[in-house]
C-alpha cells in the first residue's frame, strides 16, 4: 500500500503547497514558486530548474516561464529520436484561476503571441520569442511546442472543452507542433496512488474499440486498429488529462517517454501503416478490471506495461496528421486515413485486481525482457530504491523519496495521522544519485548540465550500481546516507540558487567533487581504502565529527572561492578551454563533461587542488593538521 492510499487528496494539497506558501511572497513569486513545484514534479528527472526562463510580470505575452527539454539522449538508441519540446506555462494558482474564461484569455493571449500578433512585449517575453520563432523555423517531425495551465484542482468538463477548442484553434493557426496541457495537483497525488481515481465517481473507465476474445479467467488477446487506439489514448488523455500517466507502471517511463518516438515505427506509419501490425510485436495492458462487448473492451484503471514506445509513436504520428487544423479534405491524408484504418496492434488485456501489484510488476518485467531493458532498470520501479528507502527511515530516521511528490504525501500522513512514524529530513533519491556522481564519479559537469545519466539506464548510473566489484562491494544505503549529509551541507556552506557569494551559485556540484578529490587524497596518505564503499563509510564518520567535518568541508569551500576569483593565477578565468573553448562562457564551462576530469583539461583546478591537498598537511601553532583531524575521526570506533 503506498502512503497516499491512507490520505486524502485535500491533506495532500495542504501539505503539498506549505513550501509554495511559506515566507509570505509576493503575487508574481507565489505564481512562480507554485507553477516550477509543479512542473518539475510532473516531468520527474528530466530537467534542471536552473534552465527555466522566467517571463511574469506586465507584458509577459501569457507565459509565465518556459523551459526547452532537449530530451532523454542517452536512452535514444539508433532506432529512436527524443524530439525537443518547449513547455510555456501558464500559472494559475489560487485567485489567479476563475473557470473557463481565463483559459479562453490566457489561452488566446499565448496564441497570438506565438503567432507574431502580439506587441510592446517584456524584454524576457521578446527574448523568449525570437528563440521560440528561430524553433518554429527549424523544427523536425518530433519537435513541439507545449502551453501548459498549471492549476490547484483538475479542470471540469466545461474546462476540458473549452482546452480542447483552444487546442485546435492553436494547430490551425501553429500546425501539429502546438499541444496544451492541464496540470494540477491532483495530476501529482494520483502518480502516487496505486489505483488511479478520477473525483468520486470510482475508478477510471475507458472505452476500447478491438477484437477481442478471452483466454483463461483475466487475460484477452487480439487486435486493435491504429485508429482506434489513437482514439483510446485521446479518451485517456481527456478523462486524466495527462497521458503519461497510462505509463506509471512501465520502467520505460523512467527512460524518458515523454517525447521518445521511433523512426523506423514512424517509417512504416507514414508509408505503410497498413502493414504496421506484421512488423511489431504488440502491446500488453494491465487493468483492474475489464467488460468485455461487442467489438469493443471497457477497461477500469488501464497502464500499458509493454509498448510504451509503440503506442507513442503512434500517438506522435496520428497528432501530426489529424490534429493539424485545416476544414478542407486533403487527399493524401484521406488516403493515409484509408491505409491507416487497416492497421492493427496485437494486443494482450491483463485482469490483475485488487491485490495485483506482484502480478503487475511480474507481468512487466517480463513483457520487457526481450527488449533493451535491463535488470537495474526497475530499480526505481520495485527493487533496491524501495528497500534502501526502508533501510534509511530504520538506521536514519531519513525518509527517501523514490518519486517526486511523495515527501508531500508523507507530509500529509504525518500530519493527518499522529501514530505514523514522524520524519523531519527527507532526500529525494534522484538527488543523491547526482551527488553521488558528482563527487564519488568526479562527474561534476555532467551532473549540473544533464540529468538523464543519472537515471536507470544512464552512463553514470550503470557505473555506480553495476561496478560492485570494483568499488568494494554493491552500493548500497551508507553510500546514500553519506551523499544525503553531504547534500546537506551545501545548505549550511551557501551552495546553490541564491547563494549570497557569486562563486558558490553555480558551484554545487563541482564542490561536492571537490570535497571527494580532497577527502580521498587524505585517505590515501594514510594508507586507507579508497574504493567508493569504503569512501562512503569514512566520509560518513567525518561528516558526523564536527572537528573532522569543518577541517574538510572549509577547505573545499575555500578551493571553490580561491577558484571563482579573478585574479587569482589558478582561477577558472584563467582556464585554457574556458577562453579558448567556451568563449568565457561560464555556464556551459561548470556543465562541460571533461571538467576537472584531469590536468589537460582544467589544469588551473588541478593545481589549485594540488596547493591544497599540501596545505591540508601543515599545522598551525602546533596542533593537528587538518588530515590528522580527518583521519582521527576516520579510524575512531
Amino acid at each position: 500500500m503506498k502512503i497516499s492510499d491512507d490520505i486524502a487528496f485535500e491533506d495532500y494539497r495542504a501539505s503539498w503547497l506549505e513550501d509554495v506558501t511559506v515566507g509570505s511572497p509576493s503575487t508574481v513569486e507565489l505564481g512562480r514558486r507554485f507553477a516550477l513545484k509543479l512542473i518539475t514534479q510532473w516531468m520527474e528527472d528530466s530537467i534542471e530548474t536552473d534552465n527555466f526562463i522566467y517571463c511574469d510580470g506586465s507584458r509577459d505575452g501569457g507565459i509565465d516561464l518556459a523551459l526547452l527539454d532537449t530530451g532523454p539522449e542517452e536512452s535514444a538508441d539508433e532506432t529512436g529520436v527524443s524530439g525537443h519540446t518547449w513547455y510555456l506555462v501558464q500559472s494559475k494558482y489560487g485567485s489567479a484561476f476563475a473557470g473557463p474564461q481565463t483559459l479562453l484569455i490566457e489561452g488566446q493571449k499565448v496564441i497570438d503571441t506565438l503567432d507574431g500578433k502580439r506587441e510592446r512585449l517584456n524584454s524576457l517575453a521578446e527574448g523568449l520569442l525570437e528563440r521560440l520563432s528561430n524553433f518554429k523555423r527549424g523544427a523536425g517531425p518530433a519537435d513541439k511546442i507545449v502551453l501548459i495551465f498549471a492549476t490547484e484542482a483538475p479542470l471540469t468538463e466545461d474546462e476540458k472543452r473549452v482546452l480542447a477548442d483552444l487546442r485546435s484553434m492553436g494547430t490551425v493557426r501553429l500546425g501539429h507542433m502546438f499541444d496544451i496541457e492541464a496540470l494540477s495537483i491532483e495530476t501529482i497525488f494520483a502518480r502516487l496512488q496505486e489505483v488511479e481515481a478520477v473525483g468520486s465517481t470510482g475508478r477510471l473507465e475507458v472505452p476500447l474499440d478491438a477484437q477481442m476474445v478471452p483466454s483463461g479467467p483475466d487475460l484477452l488477446v487480439g487486435s486493435v486498429g491504429l485508429s482506434n487506439l489513437y482514439a483510446f489514448l485521446k479518451r485517456y488523455r481527456d478523462a486524466t488529462g495527462d497521458l503519461d500517466r497510462i505509463y506509471e507502471k512501465n520502467v520505460r517511463r523512467f527512460l524518458g517517454a515523454r517525447g521518445k518516438v521511433n523512426k523506423a515505427m514512424q517509417s512504416t506509419l507514414r508509408d505503410a501503416p497498413e502493414r504496421f501490425g506484421l512488423y511489431n510485436n504488440g502491446i500488453t495492458i494491465v487493468v483492474h478490471d475489464y467488460s468485455l462487448g461487442e467489438g469493443s473492451v471497457k477497461l477500469a484503471e488501464p497502464f500499458i506495461v509493454n509498448g510504451c514506445q509503440t503506442t507513442r509513436t503512434i500517438w506522435e504520428v496520428f497528432h501530426t496528421r489529424l490534429s493539424s487544423g485545416g476544414t478542407g479534405v486533403n487527399p493524401e491524408t484521406e488516403a493515409w486515413k484509408a491505409k491507416a484504418s487497416q492497421g492493427v496492434v496485437v494486443a494482450k488485456i491483463v485482469k490483475v485486481g485488487n491485490s495485483g501489484e506482484n502480478l503487475l510488476q511480474a507481468i512487466t518485467r517480463y513483457t520487457n525482457s526481450q527488449n533493451a531493458i535491463r535488470e537495474k532498470d526497475f530499480l526505481a520501479l520495485t527493487g533496491d530504491f524501495k528497500t534502501w528507502q526502508g533501510q534509511l527511515a530504520d538506521q536514519h530516521d531519513l525518509y527517501l523519496e523514490i518519486q517526486r511528490g511523495g515527501w508531500d504525501s508523507q507530509k500529509a500522513l504525518q500530519n493527518t495521522n499522529p501514530t505514523a512514524k514522524q520524519f523531519t529530513e527527507h532526500a529525494n533519491a534522484a538527488d543523491l544519485i547526482k551527488v553521488y556522481g558528482a563527487g564519488w564519479m568526479g562527474e561534476a559537469g555532467l551532473a549540473f548540465g544533464k540529468n538523464p545519466p543519472f537515471l536507470p539506464d544512464g552512463s553514470v548510473f550503470k557505473r555506480i550500481v553495476n561496478g560492485s566489484d570494483a568499488d568494494g562491494g554493491p552500493f548500497g544505503v551508507t553510500d546514500l546516507y553519506a551523499a544525503y549529509l553531504l547534500q546537506k551541507s551545501t545548505a549550511e556552506y551557501g551552495f546553490g540558487r541564491g547563494a549570497l557569494k557569486q562563486s558558490r551559485r553555480q558551484s554545487r556540484f563541482l564542490y561536492f567533487l571537490v570535497v571527494l578529490d580532497l577527502f580521498k587524497d587524505v585517505l590515501s596518505r594514510a594508507s586507507h581504502p579508497t574504493d567508493h564503499r569504503s569512501v562512503a563509510a569514512a566520509m560518513l564518520k567525518v561528516l558526523k565529527n564536527e572537528s573532522a567535518r569543518s577541517a574538510l568541508l572549509d577547505r573545499a569551500a575555500e578551493v571553490i572561492d580561491s577558484y571563482f576569483t579573478q585574479g587569482n593565477d589558478d582561477s577558472l578565468f584563467n582556464e585554457p578551454s574556458y577562453l579558448n573553448s567556451f568563449n568565457a562562457d561560464l555556464n556551459a564551462f561548470l556543465k562541460w563533461e571533461k571538467l576537472a576530469r584531469s590536468d589537460i583539461e582544467t589544469p588551473r583546478l588541478k593545481q589549485l587542488l594540488a596547493v591544497n591537498k599540501s596545505v591540508m598537511g601543515m599545522s598551525l601553532a602546533g596542533s593537528q593538521t587538518p588530515r590528522q583531524t580527518i583521519m582521527a575521526a576516520v579510524n575512531a570506533a
